[in-house]
Order: C-alpha cells, then structure tokens, then sequence
C-alpha cells in the first residue's frame, strides 16, 4: 500500500506524530528520508528529545537523566552514525554507589565490596544468598519477591530495596516482579561475583580462548560532544530540510477518526490557539493514560489507562567552584538519610558540556509526584536542597555552590504496580483492534520501561508496518526478552530477516515477524 503524497502542499499528510522525543523523531527522520508527507508535535515550547533532550541555561548543558549511547542492536547504532556523524566522542563508564558513607565501584569490585562490607556482614549477605537459593519463595508476585529470590534478603536490602524506593515511590512488595525481570534479568551474583573478582584483579579484558575479549560490563560508552539533544535536534533539522514539520508548544487535545479512517489531530497551541491535522496514520508517543482521555469516542478501557500511573523526577544543578568533584558519570545514592536519589557529574559525560574548567556542574535527581511536596517546591528551596544533601554526603561545601538550576520532567517513568499489565493489555487489544493506523510507540506511548535504543526500535518497526501496509511486526515483543543491558558488545548481533536478506537488529531486540510466529505455533500444535 502505497500512501505517498509529495512533502509539500496541503491536504492530509501520511502520518501525524504525538510526541518529538526518540520514537517519535525517529519515526519522523525515517518516514521523511522515505519521502512521507509527516507532521510531528511535540508539547514542549523549546526542547525535542523528551527524557533524552539537553537543557542550556548560560552554557551549562543538562542531560536529563543521563544517556549513554550503547546498544546491542546494529541498526539502532548505524541510526544514530547517520543522524550524527560527526559528534560522538568516546566516554570512560564510571559509577559508584553510595552506601553508609562508603563508595562502591558499580559494577562491584569484589575485593573492594567485601572490605567496604566488612568480613561479617559480607558473610552474612552470602548466608542470606545461599538460603533463599536453597528455598526461595515460590509465589513470585512483587519486586521485592523478585530479587530477593536472585540475591538474598540481605543484599536486597543494602543494594536495592532504598534506591528502588526513591525512584518509584512505593514499598518493593507492592511493585510489580515484571519490573524487576526485565531490568535486572541476565544478571546473577554469581556473574556479578566474578566479574568483579576479574576486575579487581584486572583479568576484565583476558579473552575466552576464541581470540574475542571475554564478555564483561560496559567500560566505555560513546555520547554526543553536547549532549544527548545534539542527536535529537539533528532529527528534527533533518525532518524540516524535507519539507516537514515539528511543530513545537502544540500539545494533544483530541484524536477522532472519520468514516473514512482518516485522522484528525486537534492540538492546542502555545498562545491558546488550535491547530488541526489530517492524516491518514498516526504515531503517539504520548503516555498511553492520556492518548486514551484524548481519544474520541472515549474508548472502552479509558477507566484503565485511568489507572496507570506515571513517576515524575527534577534536576537540581549545581555549579560549584572546583575543577572537578568526582570521576563518576553518576553516583547512585543508597542512603535513606538523603531525597537525592542519583548525582551526575556533567563534564564526565562530556567536557563541552560545562563552559568554565574552574567550575563543576552536578545534577542531583529528585525522584517524585507531579504536585507532591518536592515538586511543587520553589527553585530556590529546591537549590539549597541540594546544597545541604551535597554537604551530607561529603561530595562539596555549601559555600562552594555559586550557581543553580532546576529541570522538572513530568511522566518520566511509567510505573508496574501489580495492575498495570492487565490494563496496559486491555488498551493495546482494544485500540489495535479498533484503530490499525493508530500506533503506539516508546516508553509511555506503551507504558513500557524501555532505555532509549529499544524506544526507536519500536518506531523502526513501525514505519515498516506502515510502508507494509500491515502489522507485520509485533513491536510488543521489543525488549521482551531482555538481558542486562549493559552487557556484551555495542551493535554485536544481527538478526538476518529471511525475506529482506539484510540485517535489521539484535535478536534481543527485533521480534519475529507475526507470520513466523503463527508457523512455529501451528508446527508445535502438529
């Protein structure tokens, strides 16, 4: 099925895009090198990219949440080489976590975890290893359950249970165990153990005996000179110089289909005024709560996508008078004593990114509620937060900070509490079977933890159902069967597609066609 108009003129475009962030843009970049008639809009007055864009205030650049440019999936690194070519520059990966006053090498050094833990507790914490392996719980319904069963009660408790707290907001027992199998999946104590035993005795980089070095955790990452937004602002030049737009401030306000199946997009602008588009497909990377709220008629399931809830977070940043704090990309902060649940350190991301060699720039990550007591928090308050949490934890002197700024980012997580599957399943039957031009891509556009590689991946696969002209592919299956993302080689696998003879991604992260599936059940059932 061909949809092609010519990228100028008026009238219906091809597809519409709710969302300027990495699916939707990279939806937008693919569909306009293919020559389709595309309109993006995007919420935000100034920054595309979403999670993954960068804040600017007086040359200081802020990664909001931090991005580190790896992927197992060869197509999604050729991706970002097109989009930008020249940019990337080579980071050393370094992150600690913080613990009771003492720093631990993330991944754990085995020497170092054990003298930092001291020979009692560590003995304790294999004890505890060792019992819930020999009887672990067998009614696995929470986190808590989860990695309690692959670690022990006594590590959880040190190097899970308080982070995981900040981040999401609610009791591990009352999280969902999907979250933690897919996060944490592929990573055992055992691996972890002697992973760290090798780098503490710095075997990491001996090969297996076939000649390739053996697998280990990330040491090194590639990111953009400023930033993570440098990709995504390179995107949208690239989606305008074909003659299609990103139009910015223009926030969804309703989505209706007409008897012919054509869509209209109602967005509200900057100014109060309304903007409307017609397309023949559209693409929403809004979160799947309020793409059902905004759809009309209101689908049947609204009352669950009600229910799904989202975790907002802020960034305070700190300038501060030093040359540099600490070597860490980040510090993950396991202390109860402190809000701040992760610091970044800027200029370890990339130099260019903090404009004075005397200054360092640190972002401390608030995990919240949109309107709870920290968000709501004035700027000031929330700089002199940081302040005095940076004193606790040892890392500067108040007196040092000459300069703040604040970064809110709303819906930055969508939260697995123990309803969310059974109500993201009902939306996604209902709207797929209602609406096959309506597409759902990325982290909220599926209410799906997805890092920033498997988010394009599901708009990669979805232009292709488009350009199909059928659902092809089952991008519900991206990131299904995930192992620890960390691990293994950048763009190392390949998964051959029988009937284009290229090479499309990682078996990890591109499902099998649909067709393929149906054989293998109906072979199974034979």
């Amino acid at each position: 099925m061909s949809l092609h108009n010519e990228p100028s003129g008026e009238g219906p475009v091809d597809v519409a895009i709710i969302g300027a962030g990495p699916a939707g843009l990279t939806a937008a970049y693919l569909l306009s090198k293919k020559g389709y008639r595309v309109s993006v809009i995007e919420k935000d007055e100034t920054y595309v990219g979403g999670i993954s864009r960068t804040v600017e205030v007086d040359g200081y650049r802020f990664d909001i949440g931090g991005h580190r440019f790896f992927s197992k999936s060869q197509e999604v690194v050729d991706l970002w080489n097109e989009i930008l070519p020249d940019d990337f520059i080579q980071r050393p990966r370094m992150s600690r976590i913080y613990y009771e006053g003492k720093f631990y090498s993330y991944p754990l050094r085995a020497f170092e975890a054990l003298w930092n833990l001291g020979i009692w507790r560590s003995t304790l914490c294999m004890a505890s290893y060792a019992r819930w392996k020999l009887l672990p719980n067998k009614r696995v319904r929470s986190f808590e359950d989860w990695v309690v069963n692959q670690f022990g009660h006594k590590l959880y408790s040190i190097f899970f249970k308080t982070y995981t707290e900040k981040v999401w907001g609610m009791p591990c027992d009352e999280m969902s165990a999907d979250w933690a199998a897919q996060r944490i999946k592929g990573l055992s104590l055992g691996a972890a153990v002697l992973d760290g035993l090798k780098r503490s005795l710095g075997l990491n980089k001996l090969n297996d005996g076939s000649g390739a070095q053996a697998k280990t955790l990330l040491e090194t990452f590639r990111y953009p000179r400023l930033g993570p937004g440098m990709m995504w602002d390179a995107a949208r030049d690239f989606v305008q110089s074909k003659g299609n737009e990103v139009r910015m401030g223009h926030a969804l306000k309703q989505l209706a289909q007409d008897a012919n199946g054509h869509w209209r997009v109602t967005a509200t602008k900057a100014d109060g005024g309304e903007a409307v588009i017609e397309a023949r497909h559209v693409i929403s990377s809004a979160p799947m709560r309020e793409l059902a709220a905004r759809l009309h008629p209101l689908p049947a399931t609204s009352l669950n996508a009600a229910e799904l809830k989202y975790r907002d977070f802020l960034t305070v940043a700190l300038m501060i008078k030093s040359e540099d704090l600490f070597p860490d990309n980040w510090i993950y902060i396991h202390d109860s004593k402190v809000q701040v649940g992760r610091v970044q350190n800027f200029r370890s991301w990339s130099p260019e990114m903090v404009p004075d060699e005397n200054i360092a720039c640190v972002g401390l990550e608030y995990f919240c509620f949109e309107n709870d007591g920290l968000w709501s928090s004035s700027d000031a308050d929330l700089i002199e937060l940081a302040k005095k949490e940076m004193a606790i934890l040892g890392l500067c002197k108040p007196e040092d900070v000459v300069g703040g700024a604040v970064v809110r980012q709303e819906k930055a997580y969508p939260v697995y509490d123990d309803s969310y599957a059974e109500n993201v399943a009902a939306m996604r039957e209902e709207l797929e079977e209602r609406f096959p031009t309506l597409h759902m891509v990325g982290r909220n556009g599926m209410h799906r933890y997805n890092n920033q590689d498997h988010a394009m991946m599901t708009a990669m696969l979805t232009v292709e159902n488009i350009e199909a002209g059928e659902r092809i592919y089952d991008i519900w299956q991206v990131n299904e069967d995930a192992e620890y993302h960390e691990a293994g080689n950048e763009g190392q696998q390949a998964r051959i597609a029988e009937d284009r003879k290229a090479a499309l991604a990682s078996e990890r992260d591109v499902p099998r066609r649909i067709a393929d599936d149906e054989e293998e059940r109906i072979d199974r059932a034979a």
